[in-house]
């Protein structure tokens, strides 16, 4: 049986202590925890607007250990569209995106049209920089996806994340509901904030 294709389904990927869960919580309740707790895998839910009817975005903040691939496999297979989080602090957290890059070519096959965005999250963090801007673009240019940096502390383009994200969709027009507000993923490419907080 088809699961409801009411459901849009984002994936979010990353090493642990990352931010991942962060992001999710700030983007979905507004908040932010400075305590780590490990995640295995939480699914959160938003309600959008999707070709102008109600439809629910699902979120999946998945765990940073490797040591589950049937779970990565299967929430890749699921997805809709990708979030790959790494810590501007820690260059191996980047390198540790090209298996999951790797792995949803080969779950997706043909990755266009797929929407991918990198984020380089803990902007906030810019005196233990490890991975410069202009290596978090260069990345991101070679696998052809979207890069923007972010702070879930600071609430720093986290919101701008997830409607760039929905925007390169092009299958359909969605809206993100905030703060009682709707914003049109469409026409969300506006200002980004400019990562450089100290």
């Amino acid at each position: 049986m088809p699961e409801p294709s009411d459901d849009y389904r984002v994936v979010v990927f990353g090493a642990g202590a990352v931010g991942k869960s962060s992001l999710v919580l700030r983007f979905v309740k507004g908040t932010f925890q400075d305590n780590y707790v490990p995640t295995i895998e939480d699914t959160y839910r938003q309600v959008i607007s999707c070709n102008k009817n109600i439809c629910t975005l699902q979120i999946t903040d998945t765990t940073g250990s490797h040591q589950f691939p049937a779970m990565q496999r299967l929430s890749i297979s699921k997805g809709h569209a990708f979030v790959l989080v790494y810590s501007i602090t820690s260059r191996q957290s980047l390198q540790e995106l090209g298996s999951i890059f790797d792995m949803i070519k080969e779950v997706k096959g043909d990755l266009q049209g797929i929407p991918i965005i990198l984020v380089g999250n803990k902007c906030d963090e810019n005196d233990k920089r490890e991975v410069s801007q202009a290596e978090g673009e260069a990345q991101a240019k070679m696998w052809r996806c979207n890069f923007l940096e972010t702070s879930a502390k600071k609430n720093v383009n986290v919101s701008q994340l997830f409607q760039e994200l929905l925007s390169l969709d092009k299958t359909r027009t969605m809206t993100v509901h905030l703060d009682g507000r709707s914003r049109s993923a469409m026409g969300s490419l506006r200002l980004k904030e400019k990562c450089q907080l100290m």
